[in-house]
């Protein structure tokens, strides 16, 4: 790999001190790097397109933090150029590398000492919604506004599964089972494994689990209506970021996006590893 470019979290590389101090490092060594500002942690409004990423690019680095890495792997997936990201804020799943072992990083991908991992993301195939949004963590059907819970039909490749009384339902991708889906008590699964979780957040049923499904299902929620003098609403969200609002009667599908997400990795820790590993970090 010779040609990078850089997708920075300006909030937290102030100044982008880093930014340069890489870009610079590139080019000494004789490749080619440019700089853009991821969109969201933009001071000044700023969003890089697809456009401006160069057709010759060997690998995108991505400076910030999980949150950084996954909106600019999503924005970027029909590119299929591989990702890696450089964590300068809290502690990360995706994000492999840090501030002192980046150039190190480098040295190693000039030699070609990396390995690529394909992870699956997800897609919807409703109206309305732009057909190349895609999920690399969760989809999260949830409510809105008060605190009372909503009431969700969920159907896998159109057979009835489940009605769940819930604050919502989390539809994650492997990668995304270590996110929100984790924290409701969903499983922690093999990022590189191909299925789909579904997880209700604080369902009020004492039955309720998470369940595991293949990849090639097609998951669709219905929210239906509790009270009939009440317009249920729940709000759509892809990996954090509100895509659409539901009201009662109202569905919406998910997929398996048809691309994958690449992700750039030069350790070779297996997945238990640094599960064990971060689970020690939280005790």
């Amino acid at each position: 790999m010779k040609n990078f470019v850089l997708i920075t979290n300006e909030f937290k590389d102030n100044d982008l001190v880093l930014s340069k101090k890489i870009i610079d490092y590139i080019k000494k060594k004789g490749g080619k790097a440019i700089g853009l500002i991821s969109g969201v942690e933009a001071k000044n409004s700023k969003q890089f397109k697809v456009e401006d990423i160069p057709n010759d690019t060997d690998c995108i680095l991505v400076l910030g933090g999980d949150g950084t890495l996954i909106r600019a792997a999503t924005k970027l997936s029909s590119l299929e150029i591989p990702l890696i990201g450089i964590n300068l804020g809290t502690l990360g799943y995706l994000c492999e590398l840090e501030e002192s072992t980046v150039f190190s990083a480098i040295d190693l991908l000039f030699e070609g000492n990396y390995y690529i991992e394909d992870r699956m993301a997800l897609v919807c195939d409703n109206k309305n919604v732009p057909n190349n949004l895609i999920a690399l963590n969760d989809v999260v059907v949830h409510q809105m506004g008060g605190l009372s819970i909503l009431s969700f039909e969920v159907y896998v490749n159109g057979e009835f599964l489940s009605t769940y009384n819930a604050d919502g339902i989390i539809i994650a991708t492997p990668t995304g089972s270590t996110g929100y889906s984790m924290s409701a008590g969903g499983p922690i699964v093999d990022p590189k494994a191909n299925m789909i979780v579904l997880t209700p957040i604080n369902a009020h049923n004492l039955n309720s689990k998470s369940i595991v499904i293949g990849d090639d299902s097609k998951v669709e929620i219905k929210l239906c209506k509790r009270c009939v003098q009440k317009d249920d609403r729940a709000q759509v969200s892809f990996d954090g970021d509100f895509v659409k609002e539901l009201h009662s009667g109202e569905s919406f599908t998910v997929t398996k996006a048809m691309s994958k997400i690449k992700i750039c990795k030069l350790n070779r820790k297996s997945f238990l590893e640094i599960l064990r590993k971060k689970m020690a970090t939280f005790n």
